[in-house]
């Protein structure tokens, strides 16, 4: 299948298997904003857990204080529960095998 054949969620999860990246990383390379690539990712991942794989999330993490018990993994927070900083490390995705 040609390329501009695939879908964008299709390419994403393609992506995603070949090595991990964040929703500004896919924003880049898919011609996308990071939230809408964070929509497509959570498409991906409910297309891709019945296939014997599953999408793995490194949560977002607060780079002053080392925070990471954001209750949603897939976006990006806009501040720190705990030291209020603005310093937050983008979730990252990948796709393996289950």
């Amino acid at each position: 299948m040609r390329e501009a054949e695939r879908t964008t969620r299709r390419r994403i999860a393609d992506a995603l298997r070949e090595e991990p990246a964040t929703p500004s990383e896919l924003a880049a390379t898919f011609d996308l904003t990071p939230e809408a690539a964070t929509r497509h990712v959570e498409h991906v991942a409910r297309s891709v857990d019945g296939d014997g794989e599953q999408l793995l999330v490194a949560p977002p993490v607060c780079r002053e204080c080392g925070f990471e018990e954001f209750d949603d993994l897939l976006n990006r927070p806009s501040r720190c529960p705990e030291c209020k900083s603005e310093a937050i490390e983008e979730p990252t995705f990948t796709i393996e095998p289950a």
